[in-house]
């Protein structure tokens, strides 16, 4: 199975050292958010990076799948 392609949008501006928290994912911060985009290889994977946002105390503003290209 492909991986997908999710951003993930949360209330906040992150630290460049919450990168590291979401490796593998792009990191961008505007108007006080903080988007991540990258690779998720299943649904476990998913899961996985949902509830590191809640173990963090971060509001989650948006989950969505991404239309691959190509």
């Amino acid at each position: 199975m492909a991986s997908q392609t999710y951003r993930l949008t949360v209330k906040g501006e992150l630290s460049d050292r919450m990168r590291l928290t979401f490796e593998g994912m792009a990191l961008t911060r505007a108007d006080g958010t903080t988007t991540l985009i990258g690779p998720v290889r299943d649904q476990a994977e998913l899961q996985g990076l949902l509830q590191r946002v809640c173990d963090l105390g971060l509001t989650l503003l948006e989950a969505t799948a991404l239309d691959e290209v190509g």
